[in-house]
């Protein structure tokens, strides 16, 4: 008994994750820079409406874009991160009710095989707009 209580304290140190995000491949980066050219990023809001027109684009297991129009992108850092979403996997996202809101829950799948590849939630939505002519 005595041992499983020393183990404790490292078994949790084991499970703790880390907060440093993921960092972006070069090539991520490189797709990410050149979605967001010439568009300035403005105040991130905590949720934005869902649009059956709209595209949504995962760049990496931890960042995905949702453009709204050629002239507005959200860009969108996950809490947490969907791995699955890197190699090209289906990020389901159940909202509550007509918007994604941070905190939702999303899942990525391997639609393949029907098995659920990853987890993770919904950040902050940060809008990049081309400026106005």
């Amino acid at each position: 008994m005595r041992g499983w209580i020393l183990l404790a304290p490292a078994m949790l140190a084991g499970c703790a994750g880390s907060m440093e995000r993921p960092q972006l491949t070069e090539r991520q980066a490189a797709r990410l820079e050149k979605a967001l050219e010439g568009k300035v990023p403005g105040e991130p809001v905590s949720c934005i409406p869902i649009r059956p027109q709209t595209n949504m684009t995962a760049i990496s297991g931890s960042v995905l874009l949702y453009r709204v129009s050629g002239r507005l992108i959200y860009r969108n850092d996950l809490i947490g991160s969907c791995p699955g979403l890197a190699r090209g996997d289906t990020l389901v996202v159940r909202p509550v009710g007509s918007q994604y809101c941070r905190g939702d829950i999303a899942r990525s799948a391997d639609l393949a095989v029907g098995m659920v590849t990853g987890s993770c939630a919904l950040g902050s939505f940060t809008p990049y707009r081309t400026p106005g002519r």
